[in-house]
């Protein structure tokens, strides 16, 4: 029972991590203030540099683990049948937000020399979205 509960949490912690400050990162230097880095600033400038690294990214840090928590939430309520299992645990796997974070890497180290990265709030809030989709679908309630 658990885990609906969870995975229906996610519909709304996602989309909010999303947003949410991931770090602050900026130019090491004093009266020069630090941007805020979220997943949907990161996508914006892979955006602007990359569109095959922005697709890839929206694809599997995004839509994936949407797709995913919705698929388990429709197999919790008895709308999808067992077949379908197989498509949201091939989904749970595509869904690597490790892609995003190498990405933001990029972006972030990509053109600056001397930085300062500060740890956000939104790094723990999505590293929990993550954990706990990985957790409701290891755990009985969605059998594999």
């Amino acid at each position: 029972m658990w885990q609906r509960w969870l995975n229906l949490s996610l519909l709304v912690l996602f989309p909010v991590a999303w947003f949410a400050p991931l770090i602050r990162a900026g130019i090491n230097l004093p009266l020069l203030g630090l941007k805020d880095v979220s997943v949907a600033s990161g996508l914006v400038a892979l955006w602007e540099e990359d569109l095959v690294l922005f697709t890839v990214v929206f694809l599997f840090a995004l839509l994936a683990p949407a797709l995913k928590v919705l698929g388990i939430a429709l197999l919790h309520a008895g709308r999808l049948g067992a077949k379908a299992k197989t498509v949201f645990v091939f989904l749970g796997r595509v869904a690597m937000a490790d892609i995003f974070l190498m990405a933001l890497y990029v972006v972030i180290v990509k053109g600056v020399a001397v930085t300062r990265i500060e740890v956000g709030w939104g790094l723990y809030l999505f590293t929990f979205c993550v954990l706990a989709s990985l957790a409701v679908s290891f755990f009985p309630g969605t059998k594999r």
